[in-house]
């Protein structure tokens, strides 16, 4: 999961003309002084309910991280927030994984990948559900800033402020979730 990780974000990083030693410092940093990326894995486990309208899988909220991979086994529960439309399903496909961007890679590219609002509904089912997240962050010490290079001939201005990993956690903690509102220019 580490290797594909760094792929996706090394893509995304590509496209954005990020250059090959800033790419290093956010995917493979030895450099002491920033610390090393950080990556989790996280089994998510979703007893069967009778009635599923009591109770709560996974409150709305977007990943902090730079990007989440995501394996779900088999049933429902996992949604989106699209804008003009609300909350839509995303149903497991076999052999495929769900990638969503996080909070610091929607700041990074400057709003170009959104990090996305999602949630856990629990179904009325007799099947547990799991699903396993892999979360990869940046090291904690390092400062993300969007990047504005224009991808076309209109300029780009920095949306939000430049912030510390460990910093950008405490605010999103502080305000409940909600760390980009906080951070915008």
């Amino acid at each position: 999961m580490k290797g594909l990780g760094e792929r996706i974000i090394r893509l995304i990083l590509k496209f954005l003309g990020i250059s090959e030693e800033e790419m290093m410092k956010l995917l493979t940093s030895t450099d002491e002084s920033i610390g090393k990326p950080y990556m989790a894995l996280r089994l998510n486990s979703y007893p069967p309910c009778p009635d599923p309208g009591q109770v709560m899988g996974l409150a709305a909220h977007t990943d902090t991280s730079l990007c989440t991979i995501l394996h779900q086994v088999r049933s429902n529960g996992l949604q989106i927030f699209k804008d003009g439309t609300g909350w839509v399903p995303l149903s497991p496909m076999s052999g495929t994984l769900v990638v969503n961007v996080g909070d610091l890679l929607h700041i990074l590219s400057n709003g170009r990948f959104t990090s996305i609002l999602h949630r856990v509904m629990i179904q009325e089912n007799k099947e547990h559900r799991f699903s396993l997240a892999y979360f990869y962050d940046p090291p904690g010490d390092i400062y993300i800033s969007p990047y504005c290079k224009p991808l076309s001939d209109t300029p780009q201005f920095p949306l939000y402020r430049s912030v510390n990993v460990k910093e950008y956690f405490a605010i999103k903690a502080k305000k409940m979730g909600s760390g980009l509102p906080a951070i915008k220019i």
